[in-house]
């Protein structure tokens, strides 16, 4: 490795450009917190104007989730060949310009498409975002530059929930979507200036990303037709799943089809590591079905279960959120000393002692509720602000944008699956004993899958290669 690169790598404080590189990226991060947590905000109001059950209404939680593995594999590509800095900001304007079409939607089916809009931006926002601010960070810091990243997303989340008791009652849910533009706009305008991604830009120099990056892998003349066929296979085939147009066994059918079609990209896109890219995948799935049932039907939650107003469903987000952002922070600097996947699987334990005693809670006890949600969200929400550091340990910089991007939002899919899950368990358990036993297990899975770390394993088993060497170039 060339000596520059090594220095600062070594280098024990950060400069200002590199803070205001993570910023540019936080601001976006936000922006995608902000905008994706508006559909599960105003859910009840959107089922009562569509006509919708509240199983109907879930589907378009789901619908971003449909577009997110496209878009994650697309700018990443983008991001990986051309530069981290340009995706970021296509990803603003798809996102940006996804949620106000939400704010003119006029029927079902118009809201599932401009959800999709907003997943694809989502997507390329996480790849790209997340890879530009840890490779402009040196490494020793870079578990925390992950953590802290993440908390944007809550804080979008804090920012939603607290305009909602104002904005939705008097003017009702579609200028909740329409007020996402402003900070699209403070997102675009402090990445102008900024310059490209320091690790990306020394592998140009060096020719590490003239060969073998996604779009050289995925798009070259030989297999772009058959990869733009299957890319359209598969996301019909996603649109039809989750929109619930189909039911029964036909749903199984299509599952397996669109399985077959990621496995198919991830087997070209992992070139030799297609069983390390397949853990990866079900490694992020898991994290979104343990805390996305949660995430999604919270607010539903407060409002029939508990019978709250909005101004109260707005007080308890905001300490659940504040509870989020807190944890990630906290777990990046935890992790730079005791380890990425050490500190992910301590904090996964930690937050199953708050799951039974959040819904045992009855809405005369609103404090208690405040507490223990921002514990819950502490250990169980703010640790995944590792997950982008944990999967990144494992991709080389030439597909790291895409393989994080196809990996994190192919597994994201766990997000459209878990708010129907948890809407169909609730209808025969109850929504609150639903997300108990939905968080629990599915947490206890995931800490088995980070704690031995299957993908790495899986990854290594007949190449020879040890985990110090497959991280060597990160």
């Amino acid at each position: 490795m060339a000596t520059a690169p090594r220095a600062a790598d070594e280098q024990g404080s950060l400069t200002r450009t590199q803070w205001k590189q993570f910023w540019a990226a936080w601001i976006g991060y936000l922006l995608d917190g902000f905008d994706f947590i508006l559909i599960t905000l105003v859910l009840t109001e959107l089922a009562d104007e569509f006509d919708l059950s509240l199983v109907q209404a879930t589907t378009l939680v789901s619908a971003a989730f449909v577009s997110r593995w496209f878009g994650g594999l697309i700018l990443g590509a983008v991001a990986d060949r051309f530069g981290r800095k340009g995706a970021m900001i296509i990803s603003i304007f798809c996102f940006a310009g996804g949620s106000f079409l939400c704010g003119l939607s006029w029927g079902y089916w118009s809201m599932f498409v401009f959800r999709a809009i907003v997943g694809i931006g989502m997507a390329g926002e996480y790849a790209s975002s997340v890879t530009y601010a840890m490779e402009s960070w040196p490494k020793r810091f870079r578990n925390r530059a992950s953590g802290a990243l993440l908390s944007a997303y809550p804080i979008g989340v804090v920012l939603a929930s607290q305009l909602y008791p104002l904005v939705v009652p008097s003017l009702g849910w579609r200028w909740m979507f329409f007020i996402g533009l402003f900070p699209a706009a403070v997102a675009l305008w402090m990445r102008r200036v900024l310059p490209e991604a320091t690790e990306w830009e020394e592998s140009v120099k060096r020719g590490a990303i003239a060969e073998n990056t996604a779009i050289a892998l995925l798009f070259n003349p030989a297999r772009r037709l058959a990869n733009i066929t299957i890319s359209i296979v598969a996301a019909v085939d996603l649109v039809v799943i989750f929109s619930r147009t189909v039911t029964g066994p036909w749903v199984v059918a299509l599952a397996l089809v669109a399985a077959g079609c990621f496995f198919v990209l991830a087997r070209q896109l992992a070139d030799g590591k297609t069983g390390m890219f397949v853990m990866l995948i079900m490694t992020v799935l898991t994290a979104f079905l343990y805390s996305w049932p949660l995430q999604s039907l919270l607010p539903t939650y407060l409002k029939t279960e508990l019978q709250f107003d909005p101004a109260q469903v707005a007080q308890v987000l905001l300490w659940a959120g504040l509870g989020y952002a807190a944890g990630s922070v906290t777990s990046g600097i935890v992790a730079d000393r005791l380890g990425t996947n050490r500190t992910y699987v301590l904090g996964l334990l930690i937050s199953l002692l708050f799951v039974v005693p959040v819904f045992s809670l009855s809405s005369d006890h609103v404090v208690w509720l405040w507490v223990l949600l921002f514990g819950l969200q502490f250990f169980s929400q703010g640790i995944s602000g590792l997950l982008p550091k944990f999967i990144s340990d494992h991709l080389p910089v030439n597909v790291r944008a895409s393989g994080l991007g196809f990996c994190y939002n192919v597994g994201a899919l766990g997000g459209a699956i878990a708010p129907i899950m948890g809407a169909s368990v609730a209808a025969s358990l109850g929504l609150g004993t639903a997300l108990t036993v939905l968080t629990v297990g599915f947490t206890v899975l995931i800490a088995i899958l980070v704690g031995f770390d299957v993908a790495g394993r899986v990854g290594r088993i007949g190449s020879g290669v040890t985990k110090d060497d497959a991280g060597a170039s990160l």
